[in-house]
């Protein structure tokens, strides 16, 4: 399982799936030597995924929500309504919306619905708190909760799941400020370049610099020349660095929870841990059998 699969919003129910079919295998395969290793593969597969569901409800209570305009860098919990302007167009149904996912099944010769196509959009958003804007980048996020729509036509079958822009949102990642105080400026590069473009026209640096009028820029005039280029960029970096940057939320680096949600935070806690509560019932359950197969046997 890679950790994009992990992360996706239907990973519980493409889990449940794993069950049924790793059962419907050995089931298929009649009495034998099957039995102990599904029930053994479902008993893994159940004992990971209760740990990921109850990882998950655990961040979410131990994270308290912070105000855009106040938020630490680093890993945060944000909480606001999305934007209502430069929404985009889901694929299908031509909605407009802030994020969509969509897939298109069709049905093959066993009666089973097979995805021929799919897709999930990558377009920034932006989450209000009443405190300020945040920027969200929902790349490799998990987005939970939110309502699935489908239509069958014939042999094939649209799903879709929306967010709308204007709803309420949770939002839980890295939060990063690009821009403004935190703008990574180099000083000494900044003056090689200045100077290199003033270089490049050679009668206008004679014209400012060549304070004895010899034709040439000696040791000295190219010190002073130097020294005001450093004083115009540091004015310049300190009005870069006044200016107000712009708050980003992204998946984080070190491969925590990027979670989005139009639910609360209460909500989502109590749905991990029902699931947290069924993979572990799977986990025991199969285990149990795992045992009394290789008993009887």
């Amino acid at each position: 399982m890679g950790l994009r699969w992990l992360r996706s919003q239907s990973m519980n129910g493409l889990l449940a799936a794993v069950y049924f079919g790793i059962a419907g295998g050995a089931f298929h395969a009649g009495s034998g030597p099957h039995w102990p290793w599904a029930a053994g593969a479902i008993s893994a597969i159940g004992l990971l995924a209760w740990g990921a569901a109850l990882r998950r409800a655990r961040t979410i209570s131990n994270i308290a929500t912070s105000r855009i305009a106040s938020a630490a860098q680093g890993y945060v919990e944000l909480q606001g309504r999305t934007n209502t302007t430069d929404l985009i167009y889901s694929p299908l149904s031509n909605s407009p919306c802030i994020w969509y996912r969509y897939a298109i099944y069709e049905r093959d010769s066993d009666n089973d619905w097979k995805e021929v196509e799919g897709g999930t959009s990558s377009a920034t958003f932006d989450l209000h708190d009443g405190s300020g804007v945040c920027t969200i980048d929902p790349d490799h996020a998990e987005v939970m909760g939110v309502p699935e729509t489908s239509r069958v036509s014939g042999d094939t079958k649209h799903v879709e799941h929306l967010l709308h822009g204007g709803r309420n949102l949770y939002a839980l990642g890295e939060f990063v400020t690009v821009g403004g105080a935190n703008s990574v400026l180099s000083l000494r590069e900044d003056v090689n370049a200045l100077l290199t473009s003033w270089k490049q026209n050679p009668a206008e640096l004679q014209r400012r610099f060549d304070l004895n009028r010899d034709g040439e820029i000696d040791l000295k005039e190219w010190e002073l020349a130097r020294r005001l280029a450093t004083r115009t960029v540091e004015k310049e970096h300190r009005n870069i660095r006044a200016q107000p940057g712009v708050h980003m939320l992204r998946a984080p680096q070190d491969g925590r929870l990027f979670l989005l949600s139009p639910l609360s935070p209460q909500s989502l806690r109590r749905r991990y841990l029902l699931w947290s509560g069924f993979h572990l019932a799977v986990c025991l359950g199969a285990a149990f059998i795992t045992l009394k197969t290789l008993l009887i046997r």
